[in-house]
């Protein structure tokens, strides 16, 4: 068997972004050189790893078993590496930190431009995997600071609050009085039987929403529901349904033409933590980068 680590590279960024065209620019390959590698792989390991529609990328039961293998094996390589680097190691210093999608999108890359010009020393590795990934990625020390909404404590994790950010009501553009943009708050109440599109029922940040829908009368019931919040802006944009979503994504709503307004009565918040390992001292560049994200944080706050 001969598999080399580009095929993996290639196999597990279409796991992650399920899309062989959006993991082929994400790389800098063609759609064709992206699925020439997965072929590869497929025929080394004997096994269909995806099976793919015009719209949907999905893994096999082959591809499932393969992923957490991939996932080792590529981090054994990165590793080797990095033993490799030898003198350049100890005196460059390396940041692993892992966000949500959208934390990552929204907070991180003005965060990481500014901490650069303060820290060139420190070279800054950015995993945006979804809640589960970060909570592991910490546990088992992959990545030195975690960002995610973590409603609940975790075992072995310390949470630490950033700030808290305020829910609000996503309505697609052209509705209502206004064509989109900043628009009057409305109470949760004048929201319930709305259609909804929303986030996983287990997601942090939609049992937070389902609490306050269910004072109001709103069972969650059959609802368009998809993993990320960048396609829940997308679904309404689209026309499928409003949102509730935190204020943290509000620049992107307006980009996207979207109406916004701030829930009320009552006003609801939810804080964005950063966690890390219990036990494990943080290091400066670690306590630095944390300060560097409250500033930001507190910039994007109501």
């Amino acid at each position: 068997m001969n598999i080399g680590a580009r095929q993996l590279h290639a196999f597990l960024e279409v796991c992650r972004l399920q899309s062989f065209a959006r993991a082929a620019e994400q790389i800098h390959l063609s759609p064709s050189g992206m699925s020439m590698l997965v072929k590869e792989l497929e025929e080394q390991v004997g096994a269909r790893l995806f099976d793919r529609t015009t719209r949907t990328v999905t893994l096999t039961d082959a591809g499932k078993r393969m992923q957490p293998v991939a996932e080792r094996i590529l981090g054994e390589v990165h590793a080797l590496g990095d033993a490799i680097e030898g003198s350049e190691a100890a005196i460059r210093q390396r940041l692993e930190i892992a966000a949500t999608p959208m934390v990552s999108a929204s907070l991180i890359p003005s965060v990481m431009h500014d901490f650069a010009r303060s820290r060139p020393d420190v070279r800054i590795r950015l995993a945006d995997v979804d809640v589960n990934q970060v909570r592991r990625r910490v546990l088992e020390g992959e990545a030195d600071i975690g960002l995610g909404f973590f409603v609940k404590p975790a075992a072995g994790l310390v949470r630490r609050p950033l700030c808290n950010f305020r829910l609000m009501f996503l309505s697609p553009p052209g509705k209502g009085k206004a064509r989109g943009g900043l628009q009057a708050s409305r109470s949760w109440a004048s929201i319930a039987g709305m259609p909804l599109v929303s986030l996983p029922a287990d997601n942090p940040i939609q049992a937070v929403v389902e609490k306050q829908l269910a004072q109001f009368g709103q069972r969650q019931g059959e609802r368009l529901r998809v993993n990320l919040i960048g396609t829940v802006l997308a679904m309404v944009r689209a026309g499928h349904g409003h949102a509730v979503v935190p204020s943290f994504v509000r620049d992107a709503c307006l980009q996207l033409g979207l109406g916004v307004s701030m829930l009320s009565n009552p006003s609801t918040h939810i804080a964005l933590y950063l966690v890390s390992q219990r036990g494990k001292r943080p290091t400066p560049a670690a306590q630095e980068f944390a300060a560097e994200l409250i500033r930001a944080a507190e910039r994007l706050t109501d």
